[in-house]
């Protein structure tokens, strides 16, 4: 799908409000392709927002830590504020690590059939690492770190995604048509 085209700005208009849910380790992409997506949809006139794990924190969940119960509370909080932006007409693009598999089915449960769409940002743990954009991953092999997930802490790969991106293997403008494509078909 040409991203620019007249053709593809219409097709992209037709868009209905959803969750469009990134899951994967910390450094894989997800905010990235998140970003390219939101540009697009901006682009075709289509309301959307992303709601960012790291802006989350800063903000709306900065009261919890990194233990599993305060990752499942955040990832709560999150699912619920997306349910009310999706409820307003928005697309939303969720951006978050999001490590466990039963908090993000529970997500999913609070929306509409086809309302929510998990995707998939499998990068493996050495790419990750490799990039580290934060310092996060040498903090954590340090020992300055703690329950950083892929390290000390579990990530529980989705078995089922909607979508699954390898950004590894492909440029972060390709997993964005592969998105589109899927929500377009």
């Amino acid at each position: 799908m040409s991203g620019n085209s007249p053709a593809a700005h219409a097709r992209l208009a037709q868009l209905r409000q959803r969750c469009i849910w990134f899951t994967g380790l910390p450094g894989a992409g997800k905010s990235t392709i998140s970003a390219l997506l939101q540009q697009r949809l901006h682009a075709a006139d289509r309301r959307c927002y992303v709601l960012d794990g790291d802006v989350v924190r800063q903000g709306l969940s900065r009261d919890l830590g990194f233990s599993a119960a305060d990752r499942a509370e955040n990832n709560r909080r999150v699912a619920e504020v997306a349910r009310l932006m999706v409820d307003a007409g928005l697309i939303v693009l969720v951006s978050m690590i999001s490590p466990f598999r039963t908090e993000r089915h529970r997500a999913r449960t609070l929306f509409a059939p086809g309302e929510f769409v998990e995707v998939f940002v499998d990068t493996p743990l050495a790419e990750c690492e490799r990039r580290d954009p934060k310092g996060l991953y040498a903090r954590a092999r340090r020992g300055e770190l703690r329950n950083m997930t892929g390290i000390d802490s579990a990530y529980e790969a989705p078995l089922q995604p909607d979508i699954h991106l390898h950004p590894h293997l492909a440029s972060a403008e390709t997993c964005v048509e592969t998105i589109l494509d899927h929500l377009l078909a």
